[in-house]
């Protein structure tokens, strides 16, 4: 019998009995997107004037009283961290919603960001929609692509089609990495993917002092305020776009996407709201891990008798930490909970909004306290520069010490030590990346609809997962999930609708299956029971074990133990192969084999079978105009030879600026022109800057500078020589004793006569300040 045609019997029928429900309501077949109207009568009138009655207009409108829908997505934020969930951190909208609506204390995640995104917004399983890893890291097998398909349709598309309003603001980081140029396709951008509107950022993190930032398909240039910050900016846009959207069409519903970058590395947020922290964290991660339990079981998030999952071996004793350890390490998570507090100031805002023009009472809002578990990726000691972590760089805490008091702000892209991200995650053992885990999925979420759920500052327990939610709209607007979308048959969603939990804190768990894989982390979890195996801790660089040694596998029955603190193989151990069983029948079915657990091994595409926009190129050339080439979109130029060969003219006011810049303040290179000077500077990780000058300012008129840059070789992130010409004279030289061997950033990028974001060089500076003086013709990069 073929068991996956059996198990897609039920969910088409579903789709059947619902398409019928629709075309009785209004006599259009919404299982077919775009809706396809009956064929108008000819009319028999010869002359307009003879006309007596108008056709009817035909328009796609949403069901009558179909809400509006705004899905809030935190950013690497986990279980036991917010206080409405029994955690530290303030987040009064979020607690403002609960009071009003559901808290869900068993609904899950993928564990890591892309997945996560994509499942949420399709209601399809990641692998289904080619998004087993994030997009940076995608590969050339099924599951993991990083290539949403058309026959995964998300839920913004069908809402669209269906005459919603739609629009997202925030982190996309769903579209695959070398269709990210000015190039595209734009097929996989959110303003093809079922947003009219979309600002924020494509890639996976942002500074939030100075992002890259698109409004649709459009760079935005930042502006000239010292006071920017990305979070206010988001609100500011997504106010706006509410009021104006109801000025315009009152009786259109909306659907908003709203996804911060926080509390995603590098935390970053105003020195006034972390000096509110100061000292609240003194007591150290093991205290707080206590002190949210207690409070958890308090408020019932957690059942009666719930324990501590033992922590993992790697995180310390907060008390066997020395005094410049703990004095740090609580600097660190003070600016974390403030990053997060005033993000969830800025969501109150549009929240605000909706009350202020009198919608939110028709409003399903659905605020979800994370994407996965919270970050440990900042390693043991945490990190002033994120990028340190990408380039096999240890911070050390003497040298962190020195710069605590920046911890935060503009000059820093920073992520804290691990053991706070276990705490966050409390009562669970692991974090974000830990697919295998509740650390690594569960995470707090609440849902409020004044006019659509009747109880008010309920918990439910029914196992629930982001998959779920794209159905839940679809019931909650009265519409059916599509066979068709835009001539492409679809495969079925793989969520269950939430709705049967709105009134009934008691109803039968209808999500009783569910796979979870990440890098070889894998687990399911089936009618209670749960089997897992720990592949990779995520400070870890290598796996504990091979792909195919199933030698580790645990058993918990989270009917019982909420936490998964008690491992049940040895005496059951039946059960545990009937689970791993059911993993792999799972994982067949939705695209989830071959299993793969290589992570740094993807980050070089040519490896894994991932597209590269510049293929087997060894050069490009670009001109002024040009800026804001993501790193995966422009000629790699690490751990190599390469010259930078640079045709520019020169005005009678002499040169000053940028001719060509990579990423920035937190490592890149430029080469450039100060009050009329040629110049090549190298910056590793600002932890060390090389400066290549000349002595002569270069006359008006047409010039050739060029840099050469011979490579030490011998592996990656060596040192070399760099000697800079004009028109084809030696006017300096100098060594660069190292060199980025992994990223330069995630969130800069290449630019031409300019330098967006952050700063290369600090004495030119960035945005319009770095703007070049003269005209830059061509610019030609050769690797060698």
């Amino acid at each position: 019998m073929n068991t996956t045609v059996n198990k897609l019997f039920p969910a088409c029928l579903s789709l059947a009995l619902g398409a019928m429900t629709a075309q009785a309501a209004d006599g259009l077949d919404r299982t077919v997107l775009p809706i396809q109207f009956p064929k108008q009568p000819a009319l028999k009138e010869l002359y307009a004037k003879d006309v007596k009655t108008i056709p009817p207009r035909q328009e796609v409108k949403a069901p009558a009283g179909a809400p509006n829908v705004v899905v809030i997505l935190i950013d690497d934020l986990g279980f036991g961290a917010t206080e409405t969930f029994g955690g530290p951190l303030r987040t009064p909208t979020l607690e403002r919603l609960a009071q009003g609506g559901l808290r869900y204390n068993s609904f899950h995640t993928t564990a890591l960001c892309s997945p996560t995104r994509v499942a949420l917004k399709s209601g399809r399983n990641h692998h289904t929609a080619n998004m087993g890893f994030i997009t940076e890291m995608a590969t050339g097998l099924p599951g993991a692509t990083g290539e949403i398909p058309n026959r995964v349709a998300p839920l913004a598309e069908i809402l669209r089609l269906n005459g919603y309003s739609t629009a997202a603001f925030g982190k996309w980081h769903e579209t695959a990495v070398w269709e990210t140029s000015v190039s595209g396709p734009f097929d996989r951008w959110p303003t093809r993917q079922g947003f009219d509107k979309f600002y924020g950022f494509i890639g996976g993190e942002a500074n939030q002092w100075a992002p890259y930032l698109h409004d649709g398909v459009a760079r935005v240039e930042l502006p000239n305020d010292p006071n920017y910050i990305l979070n206010t900016d988001m609100a500011n846009q997504a106010v706006a776009w509410i009021k104006f959207q109801k000025a315009m069409t009152p009786d259109k519903p909306l659907f908003i996407y709203y996804a911060p970058g926080a509390v995603h590395a590098p935390h970053h947020v105003p020195q006034e709201w972390i000096a509110k922290w100061k000292g609240k964290f003194d007591g150290g991660w093991d205290q707080l891990r206590e002190e949210t339990l207690a409070r958890q079981l308090k408020l019932g998030i957690v059942p009666p008798g719930t324990k501590l999952a033992p922590k993992p071996e790697a995180i310390k004793d907060w008390d066997k930490l020395s005094a410049d350890e703990k004095q740090l390490f609580a600097r660190q998570v003070e600016v974390f909970a403030a990053f997060l507090e005033h993000t969830d100031y800025e969501i109150g805002r549009v929240v605000q909004a909706l009350q202020d023009i009198g919608q939110l009472d028709n409003t399903l809002i659905f605020y979800i306290a994370g994407d996965n578990g919270t970050s440990a990726e900042g390693g043991m000691v945490g990190m002033f520069n994120e990028m340190t972590y990408f380039n096999g760089v240890t911070e050390k805490v003497e040298n962190l010490l020195k710069v605590m008091d920046k911890w935060g702000g503009p000059e820093t892209y920073p992520h804290m030590a691990a053991g706070w991200a276990v705490a966050l995650d409390t009562p669970f053992q692991w974090t974000k990346q830990v697919a295998s885990d509740f650390g690594g999925t569960r995470v707090g979420m609440v849902a409020h609809w004044p006019k659509g759920i009747r109880a008010k500052g309920e918990i439910r327990a029914q196992f629930s997962h982001v998959i779920d939610i794209a159905p839940t709209v679809l019931e909650a607007a009265g519409l059916p999930e599509p066979k068709v979308v835009n001539g492409t048959p679809q495969i079925p969603m793989a969520g269950k609708s939430l709705v049967y939990t709105f009134d009934d804190p008691k109803a039968k768990e209808r999500h009783t299956t569910q796979y979870f894989e990440i890098a070889g982390n894998r687990a399911i979890y089936k009618d209670g029971w749960f089997a897992r195996t720990i592949h990779k801790a995520p400070w870890e660089r290598l796996p504990r074990r091979a792909i195919d040694d199933n030698s580790a596998w645990e058993l918990f029955d989270s009917r019982t133990d909420f936490s998964l603190s008690t491992d049940l193989a040895a005496q059951n151990p039946a059960k545990l192969k009937e689970l791993q069983a059911a993993f792999l029948e799972e994982a067949r079915q939705y695209n989830v084999t071959p299993l793969d657990d290589r992570v740094f091994e993807r980050v070089i595409g040519s490896q894994v079978g991932r597209p590269d926009l510049m293929g087997e190129r060894k050069s490009i050339t670009v001109a002024e105009g040009m800026a804001g080439m993501m790193e995966s979109t422009f000629l790699d130029v690490k751990n190599k030879s390469k010259t930078i060969t640079a045709e520019i003219e020169v005005p009678e006011k002499g040169a000053h600026g940028i001719i060509l810049a990579q990423a920035g303040r937190f490592g890149g290179w430029a080469l450039y022109a100060k009050d009329g000077v040629p110049a090549y500077d190298y910056n590793f990780l600002g932890l060390q800057r090389t400066t290549i000058a000349g002595t002569q300012p270069l006359p008006p008129g047409k010039h050739t500078v060029r840099l050469d840059f011979a490579y030490d070789g011998g592996g990656p992130g060596k040192g070399g020589v760099g000697t800079l010409f004009v028109d084809d004279k030696k006017v300096a030289e100098g060594r660069i004793e190292n060199t980025q061997a992994g990223i330069f950033s995630a969130d800069e990028t290449a630019d031409v006569g300019i330098d967006l974001g952050t700063p290369v060089v600090e004495s030119i500076g960035a945005e319009a300040k770095s703007r070049f003086t003269g005209r830059i013709p061509k610019v030609t990069v050769e690797v060698k």
